[in-house]
């Protein structure tokens, strides 16, 4: 007989380890510092470590614990063992190519991952046969028993691995292969039968989000994908099967899954979504029969506040008379490991949250109806409501006087295009995004200062001699329009917090980005505002040192929320307007100080798109709105950049046109320079989807940069084009650097010579 779902679960917990081992072995690995045995061994001991602390968190039943297990993203992971990419085996080498490229290939495309901060890999399909490959998650269930922990095996689900896919070139559109992709789940499902699993998680997280084929028609997909799944062929045998569904509520794909009838279905419950979709827990009570065990995801895994237990209590009784489990509304992959890592937080504040390890304590003390918790969770409730750190007057008013809707800079595009011609730029000019390779010797710069080892006037001076060679280093490369290279910069989100009042920053909250990159998200706790100028004393220097036009370089209202755990006691329109002023007073600080080029990052715009397409026009309305009060004063002089990257920029073009930036920079290197189909006549700016693909190790040759600026002039007209990579040069190494941006001069160099 199957064993029976346990009593608390949780969606998926962090993969990068409490003190980043796992990014540790993989840049070890890449660089040649450690061996592929030792890398495998080191990715072995963290999952061990981590399925042995979960248990001690609580998570000790048979099956309660996810093996969400990847090294690089987890639909990579899912694409490679159901036989989506590539026929054979993979090696490692092979895997981290798809995921990274090498000399011989490009990587895989990748994007955000619905509305969060993660990025995958979009895996291409084909036209070849699927070969599953199931040994590479039996291993995963098999060194777990091993280790006398009996985990669940994770795959991302069918409908959803097909959404996100794209077809290759000549190929169909992914979903048409669904049949075939069912099949091969459907044995790897027979090969962990036969291996003894009782249960597997299957995320269909796409059910949540108004995707490509509309909401009614995936809803019709993924029933009819999991009926078949669910029903294995004569003789064959299958685990028990949870559907997860995070991210948000699901609508037509709740009755396509109850309907599908799989074990167990996870629903998303966090405040937030239910916030959004008031009667979510009625219609799972109506749709949703009592023979399909329910896993209430209760606690919320995508922000870090301590969650009200007796709110939480009150929904967990709305399912009174059926068997409810207890998990996280998503996975814990989007918060940090853990709050016993933090010594610098405030008293106050540190009360007033959970992180992953503190979520699985909270699931458990709700599961087991803990009421001392539950006390604890009040007075945390009630004490942040009263701080007066949440609340500041002046800001408050300051945000008030704005004028209401929607707000537009003077002179109109053209005036200011014809204004900024003083800057005496070329044809095709060349830049980059801001950041350059951030060196040892600067960060060992920054932690000796942090350390109290480097005086301030020792730290200023490593900081202008790393400007100084920056400036040099763009001026003897030919670059048209330069950056400082961002050397004071531990992170383009928590430099401007660290300055920012009204937040506050982790030491060691690391969050996973994409394979080895992590950040530290800051955490907004209140009214924010500028005490002084943050950026004006290094741009003012760098300019300083030449004739050229030296950005100054700002992150965007948006990107700063998307990247930062956000309140969720005010709107988050309100933290933009507020965040919008603190930075308009830095634009006109830099004007001030000679600036005459502005980059306004804003790469996380289509990031914090509601999945909903009825709640996007909202957003999109004072997303636009707290860009353009950044701007809204800036001298019709002054060229205000903009750069996003890797999303589907496709569906918000008309958005990103809305911004009103002079010049947007844009990720275009993976996809080919396909972004540009969509630009429109609403689309006024000039443009520089980015050629160099700078998370890739692989130094692209001026005929492969030469065709992709070609590839570019189809769509956009040479006096609106600018040639710069498509993101921030800070992880990538000086000589790959000083490669790339020699073969990006002369291809712009070329492609000018033909005009």
């Amino acid at each position: 007989m199957m064993s029976s779902f346990p009593k608390v679960t949780i969606e998926g917990y962090p993969r990068i380890g409490a003190n980043r081992e796992l990014k540790k072995a993989l840049e070890g690995y890449w660089a040649g510092r450690i061996s592929a045995e030792d890398f495998t061994s080191a990715a072995h001991s963290l999952r061990l470590n981590n399925y042995h602390r979960l248990q001690d968190l609580g998570l000790n039943e048979d099956y309660a614990i996810p093996a969400d297990v990847a090294y690089y993203d987890q639909v990579l992971e899912t694409a490679l063992t159901v036989g989506l990419i590539g026929g054979g085996e993979v090696s490692l080498d092979e895997e981290f190519a798809l995921a990274r490229g090498n000399s011989e290939r490009a990587p895989l495309e990748m994007t955000k991952w619905f509305d969060t901060n993660y990025h995958y890999l979009v895996p291409e399909v084909g036209t070849d046969a699927l070969t599953p490959r199931p040994q590479r998650i039996l291993n995963i269930v098999e060194e777990a028993r091993e280790a006398d922990v009996v985990v669940r095996p994770y795959l991302v689900g069918p409908v959803t691995l097909l959404a996100l896919a794209k077809a290759a070139e000549g190929a169909g559109e992914p979903l048409e292969r669904l049949d075939e992709v069912v099949d091969a789940y459907a044995e790897i499902l027979t090969e962990l039968a036969r291996a003894g699993v009782d249960w597997v998680q299957l995320a269909e997280p796409a059910l949540v989000a108004d995707l490509g084929p509309g909401d009614e028609k995936l809803a019709e997909l993924a029933e009819k994908a999991h009926r078949r799944l669910l029903e294995p062929a004569a003789g064959e045998e299958r685990p028990n099967v949870l559907i997860t569904t995070p991210y948000g509520s699901l609508r037509a794909g709740l009755k396509a899954l109850a309907n599908a009838a799989p074990e167990a279905l996870h629903v998303d419950l966090a405040p937030g979504t239910l916030a959004n979709d008031e009667d979510y827990v009625a219609r799972i009570n109506e749709t949703v029969g009592k023979d399909i065990h329910l896993v209430a995801g209760l606690i919320d895994g995508r922000n870090v506040w301590a969650a009200d237990l007796a709110e939480r209590d009150q929904v967990l009784k709305s399912f009174a008379g059926r068997e409810v489990s207890v998990s996280t509304s998503v996975s814990l992959l989007h918060v940090p490991h853990t709050l016993a890592a933090e010594e610098d937080l405030p008293v106050d504040v540190v009360s007033w949250l959970a992180f992953a390890d503190e979520k699985i304590a909270e699931a458990v003390a709700l599961a087991n109806g803990d009421e001392e918790a539950v006390a604890r969770s009040q007075r945390a409730v009630r004490t942040r409501r009263e701080s007066e750190r949440t609340r500041v007057a002046a800001v408050q008013e300051r945000t008030a006087a704005l004028p209401d809707g929607q707000v537009e800079r003077k002179p109109d595009f053209a005036g200011r295009r014809e204004a900024q011609e003083a800057l005496g730029l070329p044809t095709l000019p060349t830049t980059t995004i801001g950041s350059f390779p951030q060196t040892k010797e600067i960060r060992t710069s920054r932690a000796d200062h942090r350390k109290g080892k480097l005086s301030d006037e020792q730290y200023t001076e490593a900081l202008k001699k790393e400007i100084a060679d920056v400036v040099r280093f763009q001026e003897d490369l030919g670059l048209d329009v330069l950056v400082h290279g961002e050397a004071e910069r531990n992170d383009m989100v928590q430099y401007f917090a660290e300055l920012l009042d009204g937040f506050v920053a982790t030491q060691n909250g690391w969050v996973q980005s994409y394979g080895s990159r992590c950040t530290r998200p800051p955490i907004v706790v209140g009214d924010v505002s500028r005490p002084k100028a943050m950026t004006v004393e290094w741009a003012k220097y760098a300019q300083s040192l030449s004739d050229k036009p030296v950005k100054g370089m700002l992150t965007g209202p948006v990107t700063i929320l998307a990247w930062s755990f956000v309140r969720d006691d005010v709107p988050l329109a309100v933290s933009a307007d507020q965040i919008a002023l603190a930075l308009a007073d830095e634009v006109r600080d830099l004007e001030e100080a000679g600036i005459s080029v502005i980059q306004i990052d804003e790469p996380a715009l289509r990031e914090l798109l509601p999945l909903r397409e009825d709640d996007r026009p909202a957003y999109l309305d004072w997303s636009i709105r707290s860009f353009r009060l950044v701007a809204l004063d800036a001298k019709p002089t002054t060229q205000i950049h903009t750069h996003l990257c890797y999303s589907e920029f496709g569906q918000i073009i008309d958005a990103v046109a809305a911004l009103d930036a002079d010049v947007t920079s844009i990720e275009a290197a993976r996809s080919k320079m396909e972004l540009l189909v969509d630009l429109n006549d609403n689309f006024h700016s000039q443009i520089g989807p980015g050629i160099w693909d700078i998370h890739s190790p692989r130094v692209p040759s001026v005929d492969e940069l030469e065709e992709l600026i070609t590839a570019a002039l189809k769509h956009v007209p040479a006096e609106r084009l600018w040639v710069n990579p498509d993101c921030g040069l800070k992880t990538r190494g000086y000589e790959e650097t000083e490669a790339s941006l020699k073969n990006l001069v002369e291809a712009r160099n070329r492609v000018v010579e033909k005009l």
